[in-house]
């Protein structure tokens, strides 16, 4: 066993999850990630007599089904950690628990290099920093309507927030008031039909890799009604024709990642969007980030080195934050 896996299964109980002795704590994978469930119990087992697992089937982007048709799953429980390939985030099982004030962390254990997520340097990121990041760039976000981020590849998008209130994780559940995720960003879900412009894909397709070469995506009335025909074009394309939903095209949420400590090598989905120094546009169901747009799923593309405007403020330069002139209200 892998001394990284047993430190990244020690962040996730003792520092985001913080299990405490009364805690009834539930760990949700596959049969693909039992070792990553063995570790993970070992630690919190430390911490509380209450561990219990739920092993279901792995089906892929679809494993979210069986939560949504079993909503009240989570009831006994009063701590929730979901550690399958893919996020349960969205489905309705996880909105139930976070209504009835459960923590809830979404650790999708998705990885396209043979090694575990928990193995990963970007886990070590000081949550501490990375709030402070938040906070800066959340004010901005906050009292916004729009947003317009450019990139040095070409890439030149208008979205539009008005309404929405932005948030950010970090893996600590406490600071996302009872819910967090492995990805350390901002995000902010978006209105559904206004996102306008041209992406070029430079960093990764969420679950399925490394954007390969840079490849154009258009969005109109908030939705991708365009990709370019190129390799990585056409492996986006089949991808999302796979879900059989067409709100899978549709932008739902804007996030910037803040873990210094993550690479964009398509290596991992959640390392991927976290990384800083990116910008990424979330597609399909954005219910559990504040929005109204439901699917059969949800993944990100990821790019890099963005400029960002919030109302024509610019918080980023070159995918560095920077800190604007003072807010006058």
């Amino acid at each position: 066993m892998s001394q990284n896996i047993e430190r990244g299964a020690k962040i996730v109980i003792e520092h985001w999850m913080r299990v405490r002795r009364w805690d009834k704590l539930l760990i949700v994978t596959t049969k693909e990630h039992l070792e990553e469930l063995r570790v993970l119990k070992e630690f919190a087992a430390k911490r509380t007599r209450s561990v219990s697992s739920l092993v279901v089937e792995d089906t892929g982007r679809h494993v979210g089904v069986f939560f949504d048709m079993n909503e009240e799953v989570f009831d006994p429980y009063t701590a929730i950690i979901a550690a399958t390939d893919y996020s349960l985030v969205t489905t309705k099982a996880a909105k139930r628990a976070l209504q009835k004030h459960r923590k809830f962390l979404s650790l999708p254990l998705s990885t396209n290099d043979g090694r575990s997520m928990l193995e990963y340097d970007f886990m070590t990121m000081d949550t501490k920093k990375s709030r402070l990041m938040a906070n800066v760039i959340m004010k901005y976000l906050r009292h916004c309507t729009t947003i317009h981020v450019t990139t040095p590849a070409g890439t030149d998008l208008h979205i539009y927030k008005a309404n929405r209130i932005p948030g950010f994780f970090n893996g600590v559940t406490k600071d996302g008031k009872g819910y967090s995720s492995a990805s350390i960003e901002v995000y902010v879900s978006i209105e559904e039909t206004k996102t306008e412009g041209t992406m070029v894909l430079d960093g990764s397709l969420g679950y399925i890799g490394r954007a390969e070469e840079p490849t154009k995506i258009l969005f109109k009335d908030g939705r991708i009604t365009w990709i370019e025909d190129t390799l990585t074009g056409v492996r986006l394309q089949q991808y999302m024709e796979d879900y059989n939903d067409s709100r899978i095209y549709i932008g739902g949420e804007f996030g910037i990642g803040l873990n210094s400590y993550s690479k964009c090598l398509g290596n991992c989905y959640i390392e991927d969007e976290s990384a800083y120094g990116t910008f990424h546009i979330g597609l399909g169901r954005n219910l559990a980030l504040g929005g109204r747009q439901n699917a059969n799923g949800h993944f990100d593309l990821v790019c890099l080195e963005p400029d960002i405007y919030t109302d024509n403020r610019q918080i980023m330069q070159q995918g560095k934050i920077i800190i604007p002139e003072p807010v006058v209200y």
